[in-house]
């Protein structure tokens, strides 16, 4: 059996049907975006993207996280 998923990629399929795009397109934003701040990319991908904060959030946690090696 599968362990459920933790922390922010638990959001993914909630964020892949309320926005329509894949979660490989939000991270590839999030990455070719000059902001490198967390909160600073929550706020423009609520802002410039509609998101929520809490999907905002998770999307960014998890991208930095995974290129810093986490």
């Amino acid at each position: 059996m599968t362990a459920p998923v933790k922390g922010p990629a638990s959001y993914f399929p909630a964020i892949e049907m309320k926005y329509g795009r894949p979660i490989t397109d939000w991270q590839a934003l999030i990455r070719s975006s000059p902001l490198t701040r967390h909160m600073e990319l929550v706020n423009w991908l609520k802002t410039e993207h509609g998101l929520g904060h809490g999907h905002a959030n998770a999307l960014v946690a998890h991208t930095l996280a995974e290129d810093s090696g986490k």
